[in-house]
Formats: C-alpha cells, sequence, structure tokens
C-alpha cells in the first residue's frame, strides 16, 4: 500500500504541473503577437495537455485502487467524517478543470481564444486552491 501510495503521489505531482503550467502558456499565447509564436505554443500546449492526460488518469487510477484497499483494510479511515466525501467533491472540481484545459487547447489551436491574458491569469489560481484544500483535507482531516 505504501509503494501505491507514493506513486500515487508521483503522478499526482504530475497532473498538477500540467494543471499548473497550461495556464500559463495560454497567457503567453494571448499576448503573443508573432504568427511563429503562436503557432511554437500551441504545440506546447497540445504536448503538455497529453502529458496532463497520463499523469491525471494514473493519479485518478492510483487514488481509486488505494480507496479500495482502505474499504477492504482499513473501512473505518474513510468513515471519519465528512473530510474524504469533501476530498472526493474536489477532486472532481480538478477533473472539471482539467477538463476545461483541454477545451481551451483546442480554441487556441483554432485561433479562436476571446478570453484575455488578465482573465487567464485569474483562472490559473483554482489548481492551487483546490491542492491547497486538498491537502488539508487528507492530512488535518478536519472534520
Amino acid at each position: 500500500m505504501l509503494w501505491l501510495k507514493a506513486f500515487h503521489i508521483v503522478f499526482v505531482v504530475t497532473w498538477f504541473a500540467g494543471l499548473f503550467y497550461l495556464p500559463r502558456l495560454f497567457v503567453y499565447h494571448t499576448e503573443a503577437g508573432e504568427p511563429v509564436v503562436r503557432e511554437r505554443l500551441k504545440t506546447m500546449e497540445r504536448r503538455l495537455l497529453g502529458i496532463t492526460h497520463i499523469g491525471g488518469a494514473l493519479a485518478l487510477a492510483s487514488g481509486l485502487a488505494l480507496t479500495a484497499w482502505w474499504l477492504a483494510n482499513a473501512p473505518e479511515m474513510l468513515r471519519q467524517g465528512g473530510w474524504f466525501h469533501l476530498k472526493l467533491l474536489l477532486v472532481v472540481a480538478l477533473i472539471a478543470y482539467h477538463a476545461s484545459l483541454a477545451r481551451f487547447v483546442r480554441v487556441f489551436a483554432r485561433d479562436a481564444n476571446t478570453r484575455s491574458s488578465r482573465w487567464l491569469r485569474i483562472y490559473n489560481e483554482a489548481p492551487a486552491l483546490l491542492l491547497i484544500a486538498i491537502v488539508v483535507l487528507v492530512v488535518v482531516k478536519p472534520f
């Protein structure tokens, strides 16, 4: 179980690398004036999205495996208050955010973005807030 937990953390870090950096690429893309720079950013966005998909899928798979292990071996851990249910809700929000980034990659690929770089900078803060909340829930289990 410790190996699974260790790899889950690695996969979550990989996933978050993409969730943090993709919106930053969108900011650069929005502010880029040269066509060659925009084309390079499209390639970077597409490739980073692929890595983000892999990290997210592996994080979710290992998280489900950990949940199954806990249900089989320590079910009381998941029943101690509502921390686990709230964590799952926040993970669903992360999945929705990830899906929105995939949509943005398609929008930027078509040169159809209508969002400002300021809006994208603010949007870039969402995964940080979710990460803080999830880590606090898992480590502190406040309720």
